[in-house]
Protein backbone atom coordinates (compact mmCIF):
# COMPACT_ATOMS: atom_id res chain seq x y z
CA UNK A 1 0.00 0.00 0.00
CA UNK A 2 1.17 3.49 -0.74
CA UNK A 3 -0.78 4.94 2.22
CA UNK A 4 0.06 2.59 5.05
CA UNK A 5 -1.42 2.45 8.53
CA UNK A 6 1.21 3.35 11.15
CA UNK A 7 1.63 0.60 13.77
CA UNK A 8 2.47 3.32 16.28
CA UNK A 9 -1.04 4.66 15.72
CA UNK A 10 -2.72 1.74 17.54
CA UNK A 11 -5.09 3.40 20.01
CA UNK A 12 -7.84 0.86 20.75
CA UNK A 13 -8.87 -2.75 20.94
CA UNK A 14 -12.65 -3.04 20.75
CA UNK A 15 -14.42 -6.13 22.04
CA UNK A 16 -18.11 -6.87 21.43
CA UNK A 17 -19.87 -8.67 24.28
CA UNK A 18 -23.38 -9.82 25.05
CA UNK A 19 -23.13 -8.84 28.76
CA UNK A 20 -21.02 -5.75 29.37
CA UNK A 21 -21.39 -5.83 33.16
CA UNK A 22 -20.00 -9.37 33.50
CA UNK A 23 -17.28 -8.78 30.91
CA UNK A 24 -16.23 -5.51 32.52
CA UNK A 25 -15.99 -7.11 35.96
CA UNK A 26 -13.70 -9.82 34.58
CA UNK A 27 -11.49 -7.46 32.53
CA UNK A 28 -11.03 -5.14 35.51
CA UNK A 29 -10.24 -8.03 37.83
CA UNK A 30 -7.69 -9.46 35.37
CA UNK A 31 -5.84 -6.14 35.11
CA UNK A 32 -6.55 -4.80 38.62
CA UNK A 33 -7.97 -1.81 36.73
CA UNK A 34 -10.48 0.67 38.10
CA UNK A 35 -13.99 -0.04 36.84
CA UNK A 36 -14.98 2.62 34.30
CA UNK A 37 -18.44 4.02 33.83
CA UNK A 38 -20.74 2.18 31.44
CA UNK A 39 -22.12 4.75 29.01
CA UNK A 40 -25.47 3.98 27.43
CA UNK A 41 -26.71 5.43 24.16
CA UNK A 42 -30.17 4.78 22.77
CA UNK A 43 -31.64 5.09 19.28
CA UNK A 44 -32.57 8.69 18.51
CA UNK A 45 -35.97 9.97 17.38
CA UNK A 46 -34.08 11.80 14.62
CA UNK A 47 -31.10 9.64 13.53
CA UNK A 48 -27.82 11.41 12.73
CA UNK A 49 -27.47 11.20 8.92
CA UNK A 50 -23.66 11.23 9.36
CA UNK A 51 -23.67 7.87 11.11
CA UNK A 52 -24.02 5.03 8.64
CA UNK A 53 -23.99 1.25 8.64
CA UNK A 54 -23.48 -0.54 5.34
CA UNK A 55 -24.36 2.65 3.44
CA UNK A 56 -27.62 3.39 5.28
CA UNK A 57 -28.29 5.83 8.12
CA UNK A 58 -27.70 3.93 11.36
CA UNK A 59 -29.79 4.29 14.51
CA UNK A 60 -28.92 1.91 17.30
CA UNK A 61 -28.23 1.79 21.01
CA UNK A 62 -25.01 0.72 22.63
CA UNK A 63 -23.52 0.18 26.05
CA UNK A 64 -19.85 1.23 26.05
CA UNK A 65 -17.10 1.04 28.65
CA UNK A 66 -13.51 2.14 28.13
CA UNK A 67 -10.64 0.65 30.12
CA UNK A 68 -7.80 3.15 29.93
CA UNK A 69 -4.36 1.65 29.31
CA UNK A 70 -2.72 5.08 29.04
CA UNK A 71 0.69 3.76 30.07
CA UNK A 72 0.58 1.61 26.94
CA UNK A 73 -1.00 4.26 24.71
CA UNK A 74 -4.30 2.52 23.97
CA UNK A 75 -7.72 1.71 25.39
CA UNK A 76 -9.80 -1.45 25.56
CA UNK A 77 -13.38 -0.71 24.60
CA UNK A 78 -16.25 -3.04 25.47
CA UNK A 79 -19.37 -2.73 23.32
CA UNK A 80 -22.76 -4.31 24.05
CA UNK A 81 -25.12 -3.52 21.15
CA UNK A 82 -28.88 -3.40 21.27
CA UNK A 83 -30.92 -5.40 18.73
CA UNK A 84 -30.94 -2.69 16.03
CA UNK A 85 -28.75 -3.13 12.93
CA UNK A 86 -25.15 -2.02 13.54
CA UNK A 87 -21.64 -3.25 12.92
CA UNK A 88 -21.53 -4.39 16.56
CA UNK A 89 -24.83 -6.33 16.35
CA UNK A 90 -23.69 -7.93 13.10
CA UNK A 91 -20.43 -9.08 14.69
CA UNK A 92 -22.12 -10.43 17.85
CA UNK A 93 -24.75 -12.32 15.83
CA UNK A 94 -22.14 -13.86 13.52
CA UNK A 95 -19.28 -14.55 15.94
CA UNK A 96 -20.43 -14.12 19.53
CA UNK A 97 -18.16 -12.30 21.97
CA UNK A 98 -14.87 -11.25 20.42
CA UNK A 99 -12.51 -8.61 19.10
CA UNK A 100 -14.50 -6.47 16.69
CA UNK A 101 -11.80 -4.02 15.62
CA UNK A 102 -8.40 -2.52 16.17
CA UNK A 103 -8.41 1.28 16.10
CA UNK A 104 -5.63 3.33 14.54
CA UNK A 105 -5.03 7.07 14.64
CA UNK A 106 -3.72 8.06 11.21
CA UNK A 107 -4.03 11.86 11.28
CA UNK A 108 -4.32 13.68 7.97
CA UNK A 109 -3.73 10.43 6.04
CA UNK A 110 -7.26 9.21 6.90
CA UNK A 111 -8.90 10.00 3.56
CA UNK A 112 -5.97 8.65 1.53
CA UNK A 113 -5.92 5.41 3.55
CA UNK A 114 -9.69 4.97 3.29
CA UNK A 115 -9.58 5.66 -0.45
CA UNK A 116 -6.81 3.14 -1.01
CA UNK A 117 -8.57 0.50 1.09
CA UNK A 118 -11.76 1.04 -0.91
CA UNK A 119 -9.81 0.71 -4.17
CA UNK A 120 -8.54 -2.66 -2.90
CA UNK A 121 -12.12 -3.84 -2.36
CA UNK A 122 -12.52 -3.20 1.36
CA UNK A 123 -16.01 -1.99 2.24
CA UNK A 124 -16.54 0.86 4.68
CA UNK A 125 -18.88 -0.86 7.14
CA UNK A 126 -19.63 2.09 9.42
CA UNK A 127 -18.87 5.79 9.44
CA UNK A 128 -19.59 8.01 12.43
CA UNK A 129 -18.75 11.42 13.81
CA UNK A 130 -18.37 12.84 17.29
CA UNK A 131 -17.14 16.24 18.48
CA UNK A 132 -13.62 16.78 17.17
CA UNK A 133 -13.19 13.56 15.22
CA UNK A 134 -14.72 10.66 13.30
CA UNK A 135 -14.43 6.89 12.98
CA UNK A 136 -14.64 4.55 10.03
CA UNK A 137 -14.96 0.79 10.48
CA UNK A 138 -13.38 -1.02 7.56
CA UNK A 139 -14.85 -4.46 6.87
CA UNK A 140 -11.65 -6.52 6.91
CA UNK A 141 -12.77 -9.59 8.91
CA UNK A 142 -12.47 -12.03 6.01
CA UNK A 143 -8.97 -10.89 5.08
CA UNK A 144 -7.43 -9.84 8.41
CA UNK A 145 -9.58 -11.69 10.94
CA UNK A 146 -10.58 -8.36 12.51
CA UNK A 147 -12.06 -5.06 11.37
CA UNK A 148 -10.08 -1.82 11.33
CA UNK A 149 -11.15 1.52 12.79
CA UNK A 150 -9.42 4.34 10.93
CA UNK A 151 -9.48 7.64 12.83
CA UNK A 152 -7.90 11.00 12.08
CA UNK A 153 -7.69 11.82 15.83
CA UNK A 154 -8.46 9.97 19.07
Amino acid sequence: MQNTIPLGGLIQIAVVVDDIEAALDTWCELFAAPRPEVRVSVPQAEPDPGTTYRGEVANYGLKLAVIDCAERGFVIELHEPDENPSTFREYLDEHGNGVHHLGFRVGEARDAIIGELESKGFEMRTVGFYPGSSWTIVDSEDTLGVNLNIKPRP
